[in-house]
């Protein structure tokens, strides 16, 4: 799931910070998405 996220953000162009904004999340939870941080 990390991988999915990492790669779909990245083919948008958009930074963490900048798709943390489009979710209305903090971009500290997408870094843990990306990490795997949040999958344990």
């Amino acid at each position: 799931m990390k991988d999915i996220i990492s790669k779909k953000r990245k083919e948008l162009g958009l930074t963490q910070q900048q798709l943390a904004e489009k979710l209305n999340i903090s971009d500290k939870v997408v870094s843990k998405w990306e990490t795997g941080g949040s999958l344990r």
